[in-house]
């Protein structure tokens, strides 16, 4: 694929091997916490309060510091000393990768150099809609608040690719929908892979494993998980003056076989690599005006 991460880059290139970039990954997610975790080693918060605000921001757009700050759990200055001392723990990829004896420092900033050139033009550092698309940034935010639920919600790290127009989506097992209707009019389609609905999956049902889910509830919790987002949307949608319904999320059952873009509407697809090789993809059908 052409988006990569830096660990990727790195086996494809030969600089590294498999298994180093697996003990690189393995330090770094020992090293860096996230914010509720440090919380909880500073002894700010217990693990059920940290639950209880993962649930709250399902439903409104607010990072977990803030959220947690507003259900009187923290305080605001205690916000700041976490974000501190998470920002000066943190392990980058490449500074794992010497750690664990992989790469020397002398060369991390030569490969650095190489996979930022390498990964030019893939790299966005905002979301760029297609200037003819109509109501262009309420897809700008569709794509936004669909990214921070992943991060909030599944708790993937993940790198978002441009923003393309298509007309069919590729053949997928998986893709659940949901219709919007009101000030604009479209279809919110996410396609997953069998191991991305785990995933979702495991984050909705606050699970370590869902190997003996049935195939109805996987489907279910890929279902919460776009009602979740879509719902987040026709609120932050309604704070910016427009009224947005949605419709009940369901399955798509001619996934298989790719789904076309229907007549008098644009495709809009953002794909979400992950650092597995495994994707996630949003794909937004807007009606033309």
């Amino acid at each position: 694929m052409p988006v990569k991460f830096f660990g990727q880059f790195m086996v494809e290139k030969g600089a590294i091997t498999r298994m180093a970039l697996l003990q690189a990954i393995d330090l770094q997610e020992k090293t860096n916490l996230k914010f509720g975790e440090m919380v909880i080693e500073m002894g700010l918060m217990g693990k059920e309060d940290i639950a209880r605000v993962h649930l709250a921001q399902r439903s409104e757009d607010l990072h977990f510091g803030d959220m947690a700050v507003k259900m009187g759990f923290i305080t605001e200055d205690q916000v700041q000393q976490a974000l501190t001392r998470q920002r000066n723990s943190h392990l980058y990829i490449g500074e794992a990768l010497v750690k664990v004896g992989a790469i020397s420092d002398q060369s991390l900033e030569k490969y650095l150099a190489d996979f930022k050139q390498d990964q030019a033009g893939y790299i966005s550092e905002k979301i760029e809609i297609p200037a003819d698309v109509p109501h262009r940034p309420i897809w700008e935010m569709v794509a936004d608040l669909t990214y921070k639920m992943l991060t909030r919600v599944v708790g993937i790290s993940f790198r978002p690719g441009p923003c393309t127009i298509i007309e069919k989506i590729p053949a997928r097992p998986i893709i659940a929908e949901m219709g919007f209707s009101g000030s604009v009019s479209a279809r919110y389609l996410l396609s997953v892979s069998e191991s991305t609905r785990n995933l979702v999956a495991k984050a909705i049902l606050a699970e370590d494993s869902v190997e003996n889910e049935s195939v109805e509830i996987l489907d279910d919790s890929v279902k919460e998980f776009v009602n979740i987002v879509c719902g987040n949307i026709a609120a932050k949608a309604a704070q910016l003056g427009h009224s947005i319904d949605i419709t009940p999320p369901e399955m798509r059952d001619d996934s298989a076989h790719g789904i076309t873009v229907p007549e008098k509407h644009t495709g809009l697809m953002f794909p979400v690599y992950l650092s597995d090789g495994e994707i996630f993809e949003l794909t937004i059908f807007v009606a033309d005006r």
